[in-house]
């Protein structure tokens, strides 16, 4: 996320509220049943899914779990980011290499075409990061970022500022495509072949975790196609979908089956890169599974594959 978390056409009811612990989510939601074996700590404590989004401003009406906002995945207490964070900052270069170089070479290629994303909606303001895939202001983030907003900003990795609109999105596979206003000469992403990965892969986050624009993380490819399902699932009949609402199956939520990777991704990261080691576009950061209210990062993030983040962004521009 758990699509994130905090900061996801108006998109499906998100839930902005704190949330309690042990629950899969993109917001709050009621405590589900056992995870899966694969998931459970050694006291079979439940977790969550949440969206990586950060968030201010919260209308106390929203504490019950009300819908139409924007901001989702938000934890109780200190979690919220704020929506004014510098946007000159610049990730710190680290010596891990991947497979074709260190680190610090991909992130320079990559970090100018990873933007910030702020969002403000009826009931406060949200954070999440995007993908450029035109010089003339095509961004690809979540749809979960951009639910219920009213006005966008995205802000590029030197804090050059637009406008932007909502082209479109598809809830189910939480992809929404942004257009930047009066914009020119952006760096456009390489996108790669997400069909091509191996678990064990090194693979390097792009994003605005809590507002902190061009931070770079890194980590492996841990698993391929995880269905979101799986995160903190139940043995069966009703279940927590990632949006927050009980539901006898999954089809009120994200359905897509995900590359899970444990590249340190928190709240806020929602719609950036995750990289290879040439430096392409494999998947786009959506969802964390964390074990507690305030764990963040377990090291258990999930991307959508950029190859089916494409077919969704050519059905929203052609129609």
């Amino acid at each position: 996320m758990p699509a994130g978390g905090p900061n996801t056409a108006p998109l499906p009811n998100q839930h902005t509220a704190p949330h309690q612990p042990g629950t899969p989510h993109y917001g709050p939601m009621p405590q589900p049943p056992q995870p899966p074996a694969a998931l459970a700590g050694p006291r079979k404590r439940t977790g969550r899914l949440t969206a990586l989004v950060g968030a201010t401003a919260l209308a106390a009406a929203l504490l019950g779990g009300g819908a139409g906002a924007a901001i989702v995945g938000l934890t109780g207490g200190s979690s919220a980011s704020s929506s004014t964070a510098s946007s000159s900052a610049t990730g710190q270069t680290i010596s891990n290499t991947t497979a074709s170089g260190d680190v610090s070479t991909v992130a320079a290629k990559v970090v100018p075409s990873v933007v910030q994303v702020n969002v403000t909606t009826g009931r406060g303001t949200a954070i999440g990061s995007g993908v450029i895939l035109t010089a003339d202001g095509r961004i690809l983030t979540n749809a979960h970022v951009v639910q219920g907003a009213q006005t966008v900003t995205i802000t590029t990795s030197d804090g050059k500022k637009y406008q932007a609109k909502v082209i479109g999105s598809d809830t189910k596979s939480d992809i929404a495509v942004l257009q930047a206003q009066g914009a020119s000469g952006l760096t456009a992403a390489t996108l790669g072949d997400s069909s091509k990965l191996s678990v064990g892969q090194q693979v390097i986050a792009i994003g605005s975790p809590g507002g902190l624009q061009n931070t770079v993380t890194t980590g492996i490819v841990s698993a391929l196609n995880r269905p979101l399902s799986d995160v903190g699932g139940g043995d069966g009949g009703q279940q927590d979908s990632p949006f927050g609402r009980q539901t006898s199956n999954v089809t009120s939520g994200p359905s897509y089956t995900a590359i899970q990777t444990d590249a340190s991704i928190n709240q806020g990261n929602s719609g950036g890169a995750l990289v290879d080691g040439q430096g392409q576009v494999i998947g786009i950061n959506s969802a964390l599974y964390s074990p507690s209210a305030s764990a963040g990062s377990v090291g258990i993030g999930f991307a959508i594959p950029i190859n089916d983040a494409k077919k969704i962004v050519d059905q929203i521009v052609n129609g």
